[in-house]
């Protein structure tokens, strides 16, 4: 009824004077002698788009014409914003992820997964900006992703999609082309209208690889960048070495040259990935801009491409970082590191360094990561293209950063992994989030319960504990329950090897609140039980706790608990009410 009633008054207000009526600009697609083609409102549409939560009127200025979304949460205003901009945006409908948790086994799970599609169309189907629906991304998995019951679902989706919305494509999207892929989409998806392709290191070779693979449908490259971290070499610590921003741009051009512009008729367009800055294996790898705002190389690249135009003001140039000893140094080095950069208009360019610890982490999936800190006082002394950085005494990977900036604030980046020798132990305080820390091993991947109605952001900015950003998680399942585990390695539910030995923390110390007060919620550490392969080591759970909306500080007792192995560092579940529930978490943290 809520839906129906928000929706009502949505429709009202497009008919204020001043704004344009909610009337759908009907988008097909049609298979022409020169190959696929969508047509909106009756006129050719090649997708000119990228995917992010990047200001839109910057992508828009670009020459960018769409935006992909990856849910239908907050879909109202990025909607209403690509419409004034003149955008479209293919929407995102999520469909759950069996290493979040979902299990496409349980039929309750996945009839609710339907009725929330359902809500998402029947609330936006008429909105003028939409193109696509995006039915799910990568929710096949990693693997062969050839669930029959995972396309089952997804199927039934489309199909649903299509009885209510007949004006608008669907589109499922996979992780890449690999296992069944191309028969699971092609074959298998009769209701799905184009095929969705996350693509990095190869998408140059999309068009040609699908069609060897019997693809039949036409594509849509969703996700295209850099080359991603399982794609690099590594070195022998299995730390991948990442482009320099120059080497990016340079393949971002190839990529879409490639996958769109000679695809032989197989292509729609292409979303370029990230419109904005992310921590996703390093704090540089996947943006197009960096987190202060600053434009890359990715960007100049793009735009020529939308526009045709090449940019007014283009990015430095950078090279890869080399340094004047081993990548393995003792604790404590000093060393001597260089790069050269360039501008394209001679203008003046200023170089900062920066080490920080290594994530460690490469295949998140796109799931939430804070930034890395900083390391005070690495960096020496720097001058021009060359620094001088010591290493911490702390056993362990690192990485070090060099950014370069013209005078009109564009940027360049570079990187080179180093390692610290010795034997790499936490410290204590051991961190499972902290806005200022050097080592956080656990990963909030082990979604539980309603997770369709769960929520987490991990950079809310308002009313913290201490820093700049908390947890806030929230949880709009009408009863029920939800939560997260933090693990090691990411998705371990017992089948893997990893975990930390704690030994030495007397207790896991943090702060919670929640938004009104008396929100219910358990809280833990371990989560593996013996009939597992990996076990946790100690396993604790605290009674039912209710919040007040004022941060308090809670801790888990953890004397005379076995602390070797504990993949999972931190387990928090939410009860359901007929009202959403929106706890805040932060400071969490193992103590001596």
């Amino acid at each position: 009824m809520l839906n129906r009633i928000l929706r009502h008054l949505y429709l009202g207000l497009l008919l204020l004077p001043g704004v344009v009526g909610a009337e759908a600009v009907p988008v097909e697609l049609r298979e022409t002698e020169e190959g696929w083609q969508l047509l909106r409102g009756g006129e050719p549409y090649l997708i000119r788009g990228a995917g992010g939560s990047g200001p839109l009127q910057r992508l828009a200025a670009a020459g960018a014409n769409s935006v992909r979304t990856w849910s239908a949460d907050g879909a109202g205003e990025i909607l209403d914003e690509a419409h004034r901009l003149g955008m479209t945006v293919t929407l995102g409908i999520w469909l759950g992820h069996e290493r979040h948790g979902f299990d496409y086994r349980d039929p309750q799970q996945v009839e609710a997964q339907l009725q929330s599609a359902r809500e998402a169309v029947l609330a936006w189907r008429d909105h003028p900006a939409l193109l696509l629906w995006g039915i799910g991304n990568e929710m096949e998995g990693f693997e062969s992703g050839d669930d029959p019951l995972i396309w089952a679902a997804v199927n039934e989706v489309a199909a649903m999609v299509k009885e209510l919305d007949p004006q608008h494509p669907t589109m499922t999207v996979t992780a890449e082309l690999g296992g069944g892929r191309i028969e699971s989409v092609h074959a298998r998806s009769p209701s799905i209208d184009i095929h969705g392709i996350n693509s990095y290191g190869g998408a140059p070779s999309v068009a040609e690889r699908l069609r060897e693979g019997g693809g039949t449908k036409p594509y849509v490259i969703t996700e295209f960048g850099p080359v991603g971290p399982w794609e690099m070499p590594t070195t022998d610590w299995d730390a991948p070495y990442e482009q320099t921003s120059t080497e990016k741009a340079d393949f971002y051009r190839r990529s879409y040259e490639n996958a769109v512009l000679e695809s032989g008729g197989q292509s729609l367009g292409a979303y370029a990935f990230l419109w904005g800055a992310k921590m996703e294996g390093t704090a540089t790898w996947f943006g197009m801009t960096l987190d202060d705002g600053a434009k890359l190389g990715a960007v100049d690249v793009m735009a020529e491409l939308w526009s045709g135009e090449p940019p007014a003001d283009p990015s430095p140039t950078i090279e890869p970082i080399v340094i004047d000893t081993d990548a393995k140094l003792d604790p404590g080095a000093t060393f001597e590191a260089r790069t050269r950069v360039g501008d394209p208009q001679g203008q003046p360019v200023t170089l900062r360094w920066f080490l920080r610890p290594e994530s460690g982490e490469y295949l998140t999936g796109g799931d939430f990561r804070p930034q890395l800190p900083d390391i005070e006082g690495a960096v020496l002394e720097a001058d021009g293209g060359k620094a001088t950085i010591q290493m911490p005494d702390e056993p362990g990977p690192y990485r070090l950063f060099a950014y370069a900036y013209d005078p009109a604030g564009n940027a360049a980046t570079a990187n080179v992994p180093l390692l610290v020798k010795g034997e790499v132990r936490p410290r204590m305080p051991v961190a499972v989030y902290e806005d200022r820390f050097e080592y956080m091993p656990w990963v909030p991947s082990g979604w539980m319960g309603n997770i369709e109605a769960l929520s987490l952001d991990g950079e809310f900015a308002d009313d913290v504990h201490e820093g700049e950003h908390a947890i806030r998680m929230r949880y709009t399942g009408t009863l029920g329950w939800a939560g997260i585990a933090w693990q090691h390695p990411p998705n371990n539910w017992g089948s893997q090897d990893g975990g930390f030995d704690l030994t030495g923390a007397g207790k896991l110390e943090f702060y919670a609140r929640g938004e009104y007060g008396g929100e219910k919620v358990n809280f833990g550490v371990g989560l593996n039980g013996s009939d597992t392969d990996y076990p946790d080591s100690a396993i604790v759970q605290t009674s039912t706790f209710a919040l007040t909306d004022e941060w308090q500080r809670f801790e888990i007792d953890l004397k005379r608990k076995d602390l070797t192995s504990l993949k999972t560092g931190f387990v928090v579940a939410l009860e359901g009410r007929r009202s959403p529930v929106t706890i805040y978490l932060d400071s969490i943290r193992y103590v001596r």
